[in-house]
């Protein structure tokens, strides 16, 4: 199972690839408002990312869940548990 600091540090190359660009800092509160172009096609594009990265698959209800970076990383530790 990754570390809450593992997980994070994955998230950030993800966002950073994503939305190429190495300035983006990630907090748990961290949500589409805060990052500018988080759109639905990224969001979609982070997801696809995260199952990558962590050979996990989330579900609609799981997805549905999701408000910001924090219930991400909640989810991936779930997941990857």
């Amino acid at each position: 199972m990754p570390s809450e600091t593992e997980i994070y540090s994955a998230l950030t190359e993800i966002f950073h690839d994503v939305f190429m660009r190495d300035d983006i800092a990630l907090a748990p509160e961290t949500s589409a408002k805060d990052i500018k172009g988080w759109d639905s096609f990224k969001q979609i594009e982070i997801i696809l990312g995260v199952e990558d990265r962590f050979g996990i698959k989330l579900n609609t209800r799981e997805l549905d869940s999701l408000r910001n970076v924090g219930d991400l990383a909640a989810v991936v530790a779930n997941k990857a548990a």
